[in-house]
């Protein structure tokens, strides 16, 4: 027994490794690029980026009900096959509405909330939800077979073309699109590099000429996804986008500039490393579970691992991070390290929680999941409607990502519970 879970922790961890050095190297270019971008674009125009991509984030969950999810613990690879093509149908349809309805706001002059200050650029909101969706599922079905390179790889691909993008259209004086429109040119690159990568596997071609009564098959047997995932999902999306959805529209954009910048400097690496731990772990305990094998020892081993890589670093973060921000990015980015500060508890413990969000598709638990996530946007509706009663940005700020973490915090530890639930089964048996 002991054996087995050496090697299969040995596996893991160099599949961990693959994805991990690829999206390091993707949000280092990414990164990279921000000591350039934030010499070109002022905070005004990094705010009105970071509500456009606020609106992108919230609308691609729903482009593909996330039945990409699915393409991983389907019974079979021509099963797998078929549910991706169903994800890819429903995200093109998708898109194709988005374009129709903006569209018409745009003529009309009616663009409620932030989007009104994007203006005709909200135009670009379909294709960068068409590629990102389209990916999704691209990445799932790579994920499905084990093939992190090409995830990682796509993510460069992804991160490079963007950085370039937003860079030249920047210098040429683009200063309200440019980076939105670099955004497009990323997610397309790195789109069309999954394709290319995925027809050589001919997994996507198992199985092509379903039909309509197959599709609604596969929509009962998955029906968990769009019911719970997506909903859960998208509520959390909504709630955490809600400073650019909401309380930008009630301040400075300068001001909203600062505390994005700061966002992306936090979010971004921790993100990604915990999508990376999130992805492998998803795969290889939904081998175990369905093996029914336990799963506490390597997910002890992992989440020990986390929490002496997370904490450190946040503690070190937290000293540090006014003198840096306003050293790498210069003067009129000064008051970023107060937002990081603000921010940096919730950080740490999404950071941990968001590495084990796999536990409740593996044991179905997404409607208890969709119940905290609406508590949370409860609670956040609540503290930014405190902050913009007092009519400060940053008291809002500070208590959005209080609220966030005791969030985060509850949702780490009913993961947790479900792993000791499973287990004391496995040992009954």
């Amino acid at each position: 027994m002991m054996q087995r879970v050496r090697q299969m922790l040995k596996g893991t961890i160099g599949e961990l490794s693959t994805l991990i050095t690829g999206n390091a190297l993707a949000q280092a270019i990414a990164l990279v690029a921000y000591f350039i971008l934030t010499r070109i674009y002022a905070p005004e125009d990094i705010s009105l980026y970071n509500i456009f991509y606020s609106y992108i984030d919230v609308l691609v969950i729903l482009s593909t009900c996330r039945l990409e999810q699915a393409t991983v613990v389907a019974d079979n690879d021509r099963e797998a096959a078929s549910v991706a093509r169903l994800a890819l149908r429903i995200n093109a349809m998708l898109s194709v509405l988005l374009v129709l309805a903006i569209l018409a706001m745009c003529l009309s002059g009616w663009l409620p909330g932030t989007l009104a200050q994007l203006g005709w650029i909200a135009m670009l909101i379909p294709p960068v939800v068409f590629f990102s969706g389209t990916s999704r599922v691209y990445s799932d079905l790579f994920n499905r077979i084990h093939r992190y390179g090409q995830i990682s790889l796509s993510s460069m691909v992804n991160s490079g073309s963007g950085a370039v993008g937003k860079i030249l259209l920047g210098l040429v004086g683009m200063h309200n699109v440019g980076m939105p429109l670099g955004t497009v040119v990323g997610q397309a690159a790195a789109n069309i590099n999954y394709r290319l990568s995925l027809h050589q596997t001919g997994l996507l071609s198992t199985n092509k000429h379903s039909g309509k009564r197959q599709r609604s098959a596969l929509l009962r047997k998955y029906r968990r996804y769009p019911q719970y995932v997506t909903t859960k999902e998208f509520v959390s999306s909504f709630s955490a986008n809600l400073p650019f959805l909401w309380l930008a529209a009630w301040f400075d954009r300068a001001e909203v500039g600062l505390f994005a910048l700061a966002l992306t400097f936090t979010f971004q690496p921790t993100n990604l490393v915990s999508s990376a731990f999130e992805r492998v772990l998803f795969a290889r305990s939904s081998e175990r579970v369905n093996r029914h094998e336990s799963l506490w020892p390597m997910l002890r081993r992992f989440f020990l691992t986390l929490c002496v890589i997370a904490l450190p670093l946040g503690v070190v973060a937290w000293l540090i991070a006014e003198p840096v921000f306003t050293f790498c990015f210069g003067g009129r980015w000064t008051g970023c390290g107060i937002y990081v500060q603000a921010l940096l508890p919730w950080i740490v413990l999404r950071f941990l929680a968001m590495s084990f969000t796999f536990v409740s598709n593996i044991f179905s638990t997404q409607r208890y999941e969709l119940y905290i996530s609406l508590a949370l946007l409860l609670l956040r509706v609540a503290v930014i409607a405190v902050g913009i009663n007092l009519g400060n940005f940053l008291t809002a700020i500070r208590l959005f990502a209080a609220v966030s973490a005791l969030a985060s915090a509850v949702q780490l530890v009913w993961y947790l519970w479900q792993v000791h639930r499973y287990e004391t089964q496995v040992i009954e048996r």
